[in-house]
């Protein structure tokens, strides 16, 4: 998975690569924008469109020089909007793609600047080496970029916005920001929404070996770190082996979470799905998903199963007895959601019978009801981080960009996903996704990492042709291609 570094230390990252690649500095920085402006022709944006560049003195500076050139031998018409009082002042690097512009492309100062909305802006500003305030004159040409009714798209981190903490003045307002290498913390916090846009992150380039000397607790799940978390299975398997699971949950007016929990585990690959609920509702079940089995009352034997998800749909009424009975006769990793989190929230005593390594699924109320509250999603991080180490647990906090905190004090963040897969539903989804992998033998976590982005994949995949009109049921119809994308037998 891909450590993702603060800002601060991207420059040192750079050098170190420099050192053991042997490459020079002007070489990487055109590593990046042939990595851009690959991405950038893949979105079939017309040539009709004219493209504005913002370009600083700094190293951000220099990309956009070399994207100028490189757009422009692609046919693009382009044009420069100086954000430096004097060539004088620009950067190495920066110098070096300015004098490598073609003749065709016009330098503008700031009261030169005209915008169309027909046009593209790129915002190529500020980067990853903001320090401290804003100065004065880079408010006002944050301002003017931001008068900009057109496509924009900033490169690294919108300019103004800092690459770890929170906004406390202006920056660009990006309808597409592209990140290199791995995401900035800044790009993931949902208060930073209105400012990232769309999330790109594209590989430049850079040797996985130059990122051994920097210590992180934070990754990046991307495509390429699922395919070796999977199991393999022959032949001769069979519904056993693909697990044995319990979904505990559903109630009079809320059975469908149970429904779509179900539907999801033997989606995923589940074996044997068993769902356990009250006996009026058990016909709902059994009509809805006629490939699960039934139960109620007591829940029987509880270590016949491989995998235990409990909480969809369940409700908070009666339950604290029969949950903590239950907590008291199984001890294997279990999967816990909605209403079993609430139960957990309002008996805290309850946490500690959790078996240890049990896999949390919290959405933000359900986070701050169990956890408690935080000022922003900086400090909500923070607190699922102490709540894993000290409790032994796996908290998978749900929305954009999941954040998953593992007992060691790992915290990865998930690639996949968009915004359509705001839905009702959703959640009982994935709670049924990870339960199967439980179910299927992964290790707790592989079993989250693996739910999760296909989870996320799959919402990807249902939206393409559904978008907002998507519903839950399209994501688990769309779980079967997932593994044909990353080529899951």
């Amino acid at each position: 998975m891909q450590k993702i570094l603060f800002g601060s230390q991207v420059k040192e990252l750079d050098a170190l690569h420099l050192k053991l690649s042997g490459q020079k500095s002007h070489e990487m920085m055109e590593n990046a924008c042939v990595s851009f402006v690959n991405w950038f022709l893949s979105q079939n944006f017309s040539r009709q469109r004219k493209i504005q560049i913002a370009v600083g003195k700094g190293n951000n500076g220099g990309d956009g020089f070399a994207i100028a050139r490189l757009l422009t031998n692609h046919s693009y018409t382009v044009s420069i909007l100086k954000c430096f009082d004097s060539l004088d002042s620009i950067s190495g690097d920066a110098r070096f793609n300015f004098n490598k512009l073609p003749g065709s492309i016009s330098l503008s100062n700031i009261k030169d600047w005209v915008f169309s909305p027909d046009d593209i802006l790129i915002d190529s500003f500020l980067g990853v080496g903001l320090q401290g305030e804003l100065r004065p004159n880079a408010i006002r040409i944050v301002n003017k970029l931001n008068e900009f009714e057109g496509t924009i798209i900033s490169i690294d981190v919108p300019s103004g916005l800092p690459s770890d903490g929170l906004l406390t003045e202006v920056a660009v307002r990006a309808d597409i920001t592209v990140s290199f290498e791995f995401p900035k913390l800044s790009l993931l916090l949902p208060e930073h929404a209105e400012y990232v846009g769309e999330l790109v992150v594209l590989k430049i380039g850079l040797l996985p070996i130059a990122y051994s000397d920097f210590a992180s607790d934070l990754f990046y799940l991307e495509e390429l770190d699922i395919a070796p978390l999977h199991k393999d299975f022959n032949r001769f398997s069979y519904k056993g082996e693909m697990g044995k699971v319990l979904l505990v949950g559903g109630s009079p007016g809320k059975m469908g979470a149970l429904v779509l929990c179900a539907k999801s585990a033997l989606r995923t690959g589940s074996g044997l799905v068993t769902c356990h609920m009250e006996d009026s509702e058990r016909f709902v079940i059994q009509t809805a998903v006629p490939e699960a089995m039934a139960s109620w009352g007591l829940i029987p034997n509880p270590e016949f199963y491989d995998a235990v998800g409990i909480g969809p749909g369940w409700g908070i009424e009666n339950r604290a007895r029969l949950f903590r009975q239950f907590l008291h006769d199984y001890n294997k990793p279990i999967v816990i959601d909605a209403d079993a989190l609430n139960l957990l929230a309002k008996n805290s005593d309850l946490v500690a019978l959790v078996p240890k390594n049990s896999i949390l699924t919290p959405h933000i109320g359900e986070f701050t009801r169990l956890v408690g509250t935080a000022q922003n999603h900086l400090e909500r991080i923070v607190k699922a981080k102490e709540f894993a180490i000290k409790n032994e647990l796996i908290v998978v906090l749900k929305g954009a960009n999941t954040v998953i905190s593992m007992p060691d004090g790992r915290q990865i963040v998930n690639s996949s996903g968009n915004k359509y897969m705001a839905t009702g539903g959703a959640g009982d989804v994935l709670t049924g996704m990870i339960t199967s992998y439980l179910g299927m033998g992964y290790p707790p976590e592989n079993a989250v990492l693996c739910g999760v982005y296909h989870h996320g994949l799959a919402g990807e995949l249902a939206s393409r042709k559904k978008r907002r009109s998507m519903i839950a049921s399209d994501i688990i119809e769309a779980i079967p291609d997932t593994y044909l994308q990353l080529n899951i037998s």
